[in-house]
């Protein structure tokens, strides 16, 4: 919105400052920051007086949960407001790819929000059925990946990038939008199966979205495409701000979510954070780093596919609890040793991630 203030430039005076992407985006960071550490108590307070016995806590979990019950969910409302507030204050609004991220991410927090009032209200931890959300989530996951390739330059179209290898596409026509949509909806569900602990989910959130953020504005520069052998996707820098305000969000939710957390993220929060990581992974064309850089929740998430799978055919479990965080749990590691190492493991597969730019 504030982009327009450009237009008041005449070259090398304060509004020309706006035209700028970095500037922007730091100015979105701030932003969206600020707005956590101001309505973040208030928003906290609110909850606990509505919820009463906040977030139903699973009987068959770690023992050591028991004594969070209590702890209001919905937390994530916080990150989404910073976020769609600095975002429509300072991205480009006729960017079509800032629009798609940020209606997938508004949709998925949908699902998530009904989830939790479900839980919440009726005070079990069933909430929505899996197939409804599934079916919403898969619904919403083709739209935007139809929109995304019709926004796509006609040479990268329906196209899936392979990283390391340059220049190299393959051409899934028709199947783009399934996969697609299974990028999407997979994100979504693994970084929900991995908020489990305080704090757990959302550092390797910002984590993935930065290093998305990172090449999101590489991709969108031609000359630092041409220098490094990637694919150009023009328009794809301005999610560098909706990135931006995602971690000053993010930072905001975990000043109050850092153990013990105050409040937690819920599915709110978490479906739609996973949504916007696979909605940019879509429309960079950067599909398959996005399983690098979010390598731990491709873990969590297999974890519990491998668990359900294995003791369906055998009866007998491969770990003591999934997702794979509370197997550990159950093995005796604290809390915070758990929350600490899995973010190290995120910040490493990051920079791996990242590293597939300039291997070519």
């Amino acid at each position: 919105m504030l982009y327009w203030l450009s237009n008041l430039s005449e070259g090398g005076d304060f509004f020309n400052l706006f035209r700028y992407i970095t500037f922007r985006a730091g100015a979105a960071f701030f932003t969206a920051l600020f707005f956590g550490f101001i309505f973040g108590w208030p928003l906290i307070t609110y909850l606990r007086r509505v919820q009463k016995k906040g977030q139903p806590i699973r009987d068959d979990g770690p023992q050591s949960h028991l004594s969070k019950a209590g702890t209001p969910t919905m937390g994530g409302l916080l990150i989404l407001s910073a976020l769609m507030v600095s975002t429509l204050l300072w991205a480009r609004l006729d960017n079509g790819y800032v629009w798609i991220v940020l209606l997938v991410t508004a949709a998925f927090a949908g699902i998530g929000f009904a989830d939790d009032y479900a839980k919440v209200s009726k005070q079990n931890t069933k909430g929505v059925s899996s197939r409804v959300r599934m079916l919403l989530g898969l619904l919403i996951a083709g739209l935007a990946a139809l929109a995304a390739s019709l926004l796509h330059p006609p040479g990268l179209t329906n196209q899936l990038a392979l990283p390391v290898f340059k220049d190299a596409l393959i051409n899934l026509g028709i199947l783009f939008v399934p996969f697609a949509m299974l990028v999407i909806v997979g994100a979504a569900n693994a970084v929900n199966l991995t908020d489990g602990l305080d704090g757990l989910a959302i550092m390797p959130v910002m984590i993935a979205a930065g290093t998305l953020g990172v090449i999101a504005y590489t991709v969108g520069r031609v000359d630092f495409t041409e220098y490094l052998g990637v694919h150009h996707v023009p328009g794809t820098g301005e999610i560098l701000i909706f990135v931006a305000a995602l971690i000053g969000g993010g930072l905001g939710f975990l000043w109050y979510n850092a153990p013990p957390a105050a409040v937690f993220m819920g599915d709110t929060g978490s479906l739609a954070l996973g949504g916007a990581l696979g909605a940019i992974a879509v429309v960079t064309k950067h599909e398959i780093v996005l399983a690098i850089v979010g390598g731990l929740f491709v873990v969590e998430a297999l974890s519990v596919i491998i668990q359900v799978l294995y003791f369906k055919r055998t009866g007998k479990r491969v770990f003591l609890m999934a997702p794979i965080h509370h197997h550990f749990e159950k093995k005796g590691w604290g809390e915070a040793q758990i929350v600490i190492r899995f973010w190290i493991i995120a910040l490493i597969l990051a920079l791996i991630g990242l590293a597939t730019l300039k291997l070519r």
